[in-house]
């Protein structure tokens, strides 16, 4: 038997780091080759990691909730056979704890990661006094909850309580935690631009109406989403810098020839992207009975990493819940975003009469550094044509 330090791998798609969401083994288990070990979240999707040999696992190193970036050690596992390969440990820094008002300190070094040493901060507790019962006689949480459970508490004076919580504060974990960083990077590094238009659907309300009973008929709803996706696709093709990359690290843009369409999906906790592959080379109803299955894969959390892979495009539905305009933030490495919005109506003059027509606004953001507005400015008026005339979309 040989021992093994098995290391977050690299993942893909530039992801640097993810969180270890749940472990599905424990010290001790015994693990078959390609067995998933571990679910981690990383910036695109939650996804398993598979043992890379088969074997008894004997430490894990890394605990549920932690960021660990690629390459750092997940566990040590004794491998059937093979040579152990270096992998050295880094060891955990020993330094005396703060005394805390009030608690007594005998001065003891303890060996306790930061996680740690802040809820002992928070509850009061001099670690000094806690047995560690993780490797090496690391303490863990779970070593400092047991001490408070085992000791009588303080009198402590009471304090007012407020008859209602003016605060609530949320940790910043999980998807949100990638959100937080990603947002905050595209707009840091991306120079947004930002061009909005009107455009007058009735022509595609009624198209939509008249194929509604055709999908129902094959299990599936059909929106105007479909047909907005095809238009973009169809215009994309005239202008290709849209539909293209950034690599920073070499200074190259990258067009691409495919045609991913992503699509914000509002997960509950934070926003996801999963975008359609190839969806130039699929119908109507392929296009909704995908954007359905993608819809509900993100919202119940089982979107794998493949599903956010990839993107060339994104459209996020704004109007789906009821705004009437707004702009969106850049989905990196992609150059642009367009947003589609509520659908509304409003009165025309039709020779000399009035009649209602159904209008709704498109906002495009784009990456200035990639675009000039000229260009994108032409990309969203072909857009205007063809949702106005849709049944170009059906020649084409």
């Amino acid at each position: 038997m040989v021992k093994k330090i098995y290391k977050l791998p690299d993942i893909g798609e530039g992801i640097a780091e993810g969180e270890i969401v749940k472990w599905l083994v424990k010290e001790g288990d015994y693990v078959k080759q390609f067995q998933p070990i571990v679910e981690v979240l990383t910036a695109k999707a939650k996804v398993e990691i598979p043992s890379p040999y088969e074997g008894k696992i004997v430490r894990i190193l890394a605990k549920e909730g932690e960021l660990v970036p690629v390459g750092s050690p997940l566990l040590e596992i004794e491998v059937v056979d093979g040579e152990a390969r270096e992998s050295p440990d880094k060891p955990v820094v020993e330094e005396p704890i703060k005394q805390e008002v009030g608690k007594s300190y005998t001065g003891k070094r303890v060996k306790a990661p930061p996680g740690v040493r802040l809820l002992a901060k928070r509850l009061g507790v001099d670690l000094s006094r806690v047995q560690g019962t993780g490797p090496k006689g690391i303490i863990t949480k779970a070593d400092v909850e047991s001490y408070v459970a085992s000791i009588s508490p303080e009198p402590v004076p009471e304090k007012p309580v407020s008859k209602e919580v003016l605060e609530e504060r949320i940790e910043i974990r999980g998807i949100r935690r990638f959100m937080f960083k990603n947002m905050a990077e595209a707009k840091r590094v991306i120079p947004h631009a930002y061009l909005i238009e009107e455009v007058d659907v009735t022509e595609l309300w009624s198209l939509r109406e008249r194929v509604k009973k055709y999908g129902a008929d094959r299990g599936v709803k059909i929106t105007i989403l479909p047909f907005i996706i095809k238009a973009v696709i169809s215009a994309l093709k005239e202008y290709p810098l849209l539909n293209s990359s950034v690599d920073d690290e070499r200074g190259e843009i990258i067009v691409k020839k495919y045609y991913n369409i992503g699509l914000a999906v509002d997960a509950g906790e934070a926003l996801v992207v999963p975008n359609i592959k190839d969806a130039d080379k699929k119908s109507i109803v392929e296009l909704a009975r995908e954007i359905r299955s993608l819809a509900d894969k993100a919202r119940k959390g089982e979107l794998t990493l493949d599903d956010v892979s990839g993107g060339t495009f994104t459209i996020t539905n704004i109007g789906s819940i009821g705004s009437i305009a707004g702009m969106a933030v850049i989905n990196p490495p992609e150059v642009a975003i367009l947003g589609v919005h509520r659908i509304f109506e409003r009165p025309v003059l039709d020779g000399d009469r009035l009649v209602n027509r159904k209008f709704m606004y498109l906002s495009i953001s784009f990456d200035h550094r990639v675009l000039e507005g000229a260009y994108v400015t032409r990309f969203l008026m072909r857009l205007k044509e063809l949702l106005e005339n849709p049944y170009i979309l059906l020649i084409e």
